[in-house]
């Protein structure tokens, strides 16, 4: 008897669990949608963040990337982008053992004679890696790995201010 009830309450939770996912309105994101139909980006091709987002917007497969400015609906200017590595905390010999690394990437969206859709946006986005003399090499490469994913984060964050710029202002 008792084994059979188990049975029923496992299979009545299950139950529950799915029902409720289904209920939470979790959904994948689909394709961003812009509401401009083409752009100019102020990046140059060489530039793995210039690649990745032109990427991204060409995946959407609505929106065309123009290679002058003048013949985009809009522009998107690149203001600046930096690459920081600070020192977070140190060890009793007073050496360095964490770092802060910090991508920050300033940007505005405007058309060809100068209205702004997007004022100037800056987007900082922070990691904290730790340091360890043993291992250089190692610790190189996890940074690097770190900056690429700040990197794809940030591509992302431009995408969303973008899907949700106001073209009729």
């Amino acid at each position: 008897m008792r084994s059979v009830f188990s049975r029923q309450l496992t299979w009545l939770l299950a139950v529950a669990m799915l029902v409720s996912l289904s209920a939470c309105g979790f959904a994948l994101r689909g394709p961003v949608s812009f509401p401009f139909k083409s752009i100019y980006i102020g990046l140059s091709d060489g530039s793995s963040l210039g690649g990745e987002l032109k990427r991204q917007i060409r995946a959407n497969g609505q929106t065309q990337i123009t290679a002058e400015a003048k013949d985009a609906e809009v522009i998107l200017d690149v203001l600046s982008e930096t690459r920081e590595k600070q020192i977070l905390s140190l060890n009793s010999q007073g050496r360095v053992r964490e770092y802060n690394l910090l991508y920050n990437f300033r940007f505005r969206l405007r058309n060809a004679v100068g209205k702004e859709y997007l004022e100037p946006v800056t987007v900082q986005l922070k990691r904290t890696i730790t340091f360890n003399e043993a291992q250089v090499l190692a610790k190189e490469s996890e940074e690097a790995l770190l900056y690429r994913d700040m990197q794809s984060d940030l591509v992302q964050q431009i995408m969303r201010r973008l899907s949700v710029v106001k073209m009729d202002q």
